[in-house]
């Protein structure tokens, strides 16, 4: 059956609450999310079962049949587009009143972040600014839903590259900031007194796995053109760059950092030199009617 067959006419609650069901293993621990009646989810699930012409989900246990995968796998991108539309039009209408909620990834909040926020306030000033973190796979699909007005990720890239973040809906991006890349590593370490560094070379180093403050060690890879290495020595899920840096002091791994937001006691910062990449920061944002959200974006990007 093909898909725009299977997906004519689909309820999006149905889809929405078939997705939860299989997240969650459970019909019940589902009723409870979503605010529902166990029946009624059941219910549901039959019929979105009857609108496709097949069994989506197993009972005993509670998983998804091949069936019931190969609909995951489109369920997704479709709700997500389903909220992006709402929250766009949204937008449009001016629905989001006097706030403004920037989601940033990585280390994108600076001072030149802090100085466009404060710009805001002056202009604004009833205006409620809340800054929140957000994973950097999550800004696009944030800001396309409305959850955040306004991200900013950042990523290693080919100078004037753009970042690869995905189809999230009619969303724009632009480039506030490129900066140059260091290895973060103890000031004992061997390396550590060189001029530069290619990253080839340091496929075998010990790494430090901490995607939301430093590069992503998958992306080190591709970047390397290597297949294998940058293997993580440990995990930092935090999101405080102190916190990092003292992990790197301590000797637990090294780190790719834009070189500004490099430094501390016991922290050697060697540049990177081959291959010739930056750290890009980027602006992610929807449709801008007038008010604070749209002087934000204008006063990072000097529109």
């Amino acid at each position: 059956m093909l898909l725009m067959e299977i997906l004519d006419g689909m309820d999006p609650h149905q889809l929405r609450t078939f997705v939860t069901v299989a997240r969650l293993a459970s019909f019940s621990d589902a009723a409870r999310e979503l605010g529902y009646t166990q029946s009624a989810v059941s219910q549901q699930i039959a019929a979105l079962e009857g609108d496709v012409g097949a069994a989506l989900l197993e009972r005993r246990p509670v998983r998804a049949t091949a069936a019931g995968e190969r609909l995951l796998e489109h369920a997704g991108p479709l709700l997500l587009r389903l909220d992006a539309a709402r929250a766009d039009v949204r937008r449009l209408a001016g629905a989001t009143g006097g706030r403004v909620v920037l989601g940033a990834a990585g280390v994108t909040v600076t001072a030149r972040v802090a100085g466009a926020l404060a710009a805001v306030r002056e202009r604004y000033p009833r205006a409620e600014v809340t800054i929140t973190q957000v994973a950097r796979a999550e800004v696009a699909a944030r800001v396309a839903t409305g959850a955040v007005d306004v991200g900013l990720v950042d990523g290693v890239a080919a100078p004037s590259d753009p970042l690869a973040l995905g189809d999230a809906g009619p969303l724009r991006t632009v480039a506030v900031a490129e900066e140059p890349l260091a290895v973060l590593m103890p000031v004992g370490h061997p390396l550590a007194r060189r001029a530069g560094l290619a990253l080839a070379d340091l496929a075998d180093a010990r790494w430090l796995d901490a995607p939301d403050v430093a590069m992503e060690l998958d992306r080190l890879r591709a970047a390397a053109g290597a297949g294998a290495g940058f293997r993580a020595a440990a995990r930092y899920e935090g999101g405080e760059v102190r916190g990092l840096l003292a992990l790197v002091a301590a000797g637990h791994g090294l780190a790719l950092v834009p070189l500004p937001a490099a430094g501390g006691d016991g922290i050697a910062a060697v540049p990177l030199r081959t291959p010739r990449l930056v750290h890009r920061t980027e602006l992610v944002h929807g449709a801008l009617p007038e008010g604070p959200v749209a002087l934000l974006v204008e006063t990072l990007t000097g529109r």
